[in-house]
């Protein structure tokens, strides 16, 4: 049986996330996630989404269709945001705790993104987030990049299909082995 994967594209209908000059943190996402199930069904894995177009969930239905839905594991999807455009850029991953295969895809989801040009920002412990906290599974957010950094966003566009693959790359070096 194939290992099932959760993708949750961060916000969405009236919760936009960041903006940044027009650009849409909740499009962003939901482009990525689609991307991202996409490459990983092509390997081989179970995609389920929390969501497939514009509409909101808050982050406990989020947690609560991921576990619902039987999935192995939890990916959600989002772009990071400073109160000042063009200071901050990087990659950073979030997990509940820095233990187990959680920790472990943390990891080489920001080493496969390094590996694009991203900044590694390293993994961070974010036990008040309901997506993470909430989950049975074990569940990463992903904050590719930030919004409101230019470096960041041509990044973002230039490599858009190369992060999914990098990412799907993460998923098979830290998943594909225990499937």
């Amino acid at each position: 049986m194939a290992t099932k994967i959760m993708i949750d594209a961060g916000h969405g209908g009236y919760d936009n996330g960041a903006s940044y000059e027009g650009r849409l943190e909740k499009n962003d996402n939901l482009n990525l996630a689609l991307a991202l199930g996409d490459e990983l069904t092509r390997r081989g894995y179970d995609v389920v989404y929390t969501r497939t177009e514009d509409v909101y969930d808050s982050p406990v239905r989020k947690a609560q269709k991921g576990n619902e839905s039987g999935a192995d594991y939890f990916i959600s999807l989002h772009r990071n945001s400073a109160p000042e455009a063009n200071k901050y850029s990087g990659v950073q991953t979030l997990v509940y705790d820095k233990s187990g295969v959680k920790y472990n895809l943390a990891q080489e989801i920001n080493s496969e993104l390094e590996k694009l040009g991203f900044r590694n920002i390293n993994v961070e412990e974010r036990p008040g987030l309901a997506v993470l906290r909430r989950t049975e599974m074990p569940a990463v957010l992903i904050e590719t990049g930030f919004i409101n950094n230019d470096y960041d966003n041509y990044l973002y566009d230039y490599n858009f299909e190369a992060i999914a693959d990098a990412i799907a790359n993460a998923v098979d070096e830290t998943i594909g082995a225990r499937a």
